[in-house]
């Protein structure tokens, strides 16, 4: 039975921001992976990026999710790149249902425009780049997604909500 909810997707969908309140919901241990594989490696994400390069934070993701396979009861918050392993994708439907939450690039821009904390976007923060990425990205989003989401002018609270009720009635075998 799974117990874990994944949220993945782009960044700037919300999945952050989202947890938070499901876990507030739901009453869960929230952990966003980036905060988590940065504060375990005392520096920022960019900074590992630098230091170690894409291949090496991929694996830290990685091996992160091979330890939280063994809890229960978290929202996961998961960086924009996590679902583009199947190991990785494998590992969430483990012991959890895998929440994709969408937003058209144009909101994608708006949220993300000021934050300068993310590596993949350095120098790229356009919404022509945005849309290639996310495009790029979504089949594999859409394979791992066991529910779908669209967060555009919507509340994270309101998300929250949503995906509680989709848990609920889903298909998926999730226990509370």
């Amino acid at each position: 039975m799974k117990s874990n909810i994944y949220l993945i997707g782009f960044m700037g969908t919300g999945k952050s921001t989202v947890s938070q309140c499901l876990a507030k919901l739901l009453g869960y241990e929230e952990i966003d992976t980036d905060e988590w594989i940065s504060c375990q490696q005392k520096q920022s994400i960019t900074q590992i990026f630098e230091t170690y390069g894409e291949q090496k934070f991929r694996e830290m993701e990685t091996k992160l999710l091979q330890g939280l396979g063994k809890k229960e009861h978290k929202i996961i918050s998961c960086g924009g790149g996590m679902a583009l392993r199947q190991e990785n994708v494998a590992l969430m439907r483990q012991n959890g249902a895998v929440v994709l939450l969408t937003a058209e690039p144009e909101t994608i821009l708006s949220r993300v425009k000021e934050d300068h904390g993310r590596p993949i976007l350095d120098g790229n923060m356009n919404l022509e780049y945005i849309q290639d990425l996310l495009e790029q990205r979504m089949p594999y989003y859409q394979e791992a997604g066991e529910i779908v989401i669209a967060t555009d002018q919507k509340a994270p609270q309101e998300i929250a909500q949503d995906i509680e009720k989709n848990l609920r009635i889903g298909k998926i075998c999730f226990a509370f």
